[in-house]
């Protein structure tokens, strides 16, 4: 079938703000409830609404050495602070914010605006200085070209509870501080603050700042959803929402490392290909294999150009090494399989399970990170068992699986990191056996035709793709057949 290709949306702007005192930076601990980095430490920010470019429009003198970019940044951090945190700017630095004031701007954005203008709220930016610049990768539908500003501060935040508190907790620590206890498992960070707390760590966090500011880094680096575990989004031909194939890079510089779906096709997954490869070696790293999680096209590049960047023996189950041309160094991987990555602060299993039921052969990777979960679910869309070849009963059996391990994360093949992995596997689990029953329910109501079966099954979704509609129904039907129900 012919399925119309998406394209990245273009990133929103945003800002956040590391405040500082001393050698310590603040960070604040987001709700569990919120749909965005549950769980995580983050800094206060947020992205630009339409409220504060109207704000900003309205007063052009606000900033006048500040580029646009940077002007809408502050007006949204300034804004966001107070909601988040408590916090607005004084004449001498920052100050706390009176609570009601900060209620009735909890309840209307425009209500900073208005305070502003009646001067009980400053928009002095002295002291705010930008250090990094970073775009969220073309893995999400939901981008953003975020400031990450830096100020001092001498002042704890006041956090709110209740249906509009973000955070409910912080804490000062340094980044090292940050760095060791995420690399211990025992912390969730972004990876955008990864990469500026490695950057703010190799030295005085003062002196760290002055070299930052003199040329704010904007590349993602490294895309580091979990220690050892490192993301590189590659342009694919793949269903929509999703515009591109995760590849993961596991292990850590110096140490072993192990590429899982390098779909690369494209000149410019090449090149990014190519490019990554390179700072691998770089590092002083060994590629000591390649892991195809299964056999769809969309995750499995162009090998004859793949081979020209890098060498290195393939690992897959047998019914993925079928589509691969042979060689001796292939590596048949399934249910029991196990590997050591050694690296220079120690060594990390990881295990193989199967959950054939999106494909025959598809292989998930589990560790205490958390699961690379390949095409089982995504953070934003849904997942295709195909009629041709998937198998509907062992998906939601492998559902079942993934959920009672209780992972930490899930790093799809498609999409953001899962980082509510139960929450999300119990949506999936009940909407496919809702699902599930709706498709015999049309069939015990005498429907045969497909299309009729298709049409009654997902009358919830009359905008979904009418030929998806009609190869999951066909799915759902086989698995109904096999069950004895029809």
């Amino acid at each position: 079938m012919e399925v119309a290709r998406a394209e990245p949306r273009p990133p929103r702007p945003s800002a956040s703000v590391m405040l500082r005192r001393g050698e310590e930076i603040l960070v604040c601990h987001r709700v569990s409830s919120v749909p965005a980095f549950p769980d995580y430490w983050a800094f206060p920010g947020g992205g630009v609404s339409r409220v504060d470019q109207a704000v900003l429009s309205s007063h052009p003198e606000w900033f006048p050495q500040r580029d646009e970019d940077e002007r809408a940044a502050l007006v949204a951090l300034f804004r966001e602070m107070v909601e988040e945190v408590g916090i607005a700017p004084g004449p001498d630095g920052l100050e706390t914010v009176d609570a009601e004031l900060r209620d009735q701007i909890l309840s209307d954005k425009s209500a900073w605006g208005l305070a502003v203008d009646a001067g009980k709220i400053s928009v002095n930016d002295e002291g705010f200085t930008v250090i990094s610049e970073r775009t969220t990768p073309p893995l999400a539908p939901l981008r953003f070209r975020n400031h990450f500003f830096t100020m001092e501060c001498d002042i704890d935040p006041i956090l709110i509870s209740g249906n509009q508190a973000e955070f409910d907790e912080f804490r000062w620590a340094t980044p090292q501080q940050l760095l060791d206890e995420w690399h211990a498992n025992q912390i969730r960070l972004p990876p955008p603050l990864i990469m500026i707390l490695r950057e703010l760590s190799d030295g005085p966090l003062e002196q760290s700042i002055e070299q930052m500011a003199e040329s704010p880094p904007k590349q993602n680096s490294r895309i580091e959803f979990a220690p050892g575990v490192e993301c590189l989004p590659l342009p694919t031909a793949t269903l929509p929402p999703a515009t591109h194939t995760n590849c993961y890079i596991l292990g850590v510089p110096g140490g072993e490392r192990i590429l899982i779906d390098p779909a690369a096709k494209c000149v410019d997954g090449l090149t990014q290909l190519q490019e990554k490869v390179n700072q691998i070696l770089a590092d002083g790293s060994t590629i000591k294999a390649t892991i195809f999680t299964h056999r769809h096209a969309d995750h499995i590049g162009d090998l004859s150009a793949i081979s020209q960047i890098y060498q290195a023996p393939i690992w897959a189950s047998s019914q993925t090494l079928e589509v691969i041309p042979s060689c001796d160094s292939d590596h048949v991987i399934g249910e029991g399989s196990s590997f050591v990555l050694h690296g220079p602060s120690g060594e990390v299993r990881w295990d193989i399970i199967e959950t054939p039921g999106h494909c025959p052969g598809q292989v998930c990777l589990v560790s205490e990170a958390g699961i690379i979960s390949a095409d089982n679910v995504v953070q934003v869309g849904t997942i295709l068992v195909p009629s041709g070849e998937g198998d509907m009963a062992a998906y939601i059996e492998g559902l079942y699986r993934l959920r009672e391990l209780d992972a930490n994360l899930l790093f799809p093949g498609h999409g953001p990191v899962v980082t509510n992995p139960n929450k999300l596997l119990t949506h999936y689990i009940k909407h496919r056996e809702n699902r599930h029953e709706a498709v015999f329910n049309a069939w015990q109501k005498g429907l045969r035709e497909i299309e009729e079966l298709s049409h009654a099954a997902y009358a919830d979704t009359p905008d979904a793709h009418p030929m998806l509609k009609v190869d999951q129904t066909m799915s759902h039907l086989d698995a109904l057949r096999k069950e004895g129900r029809i």
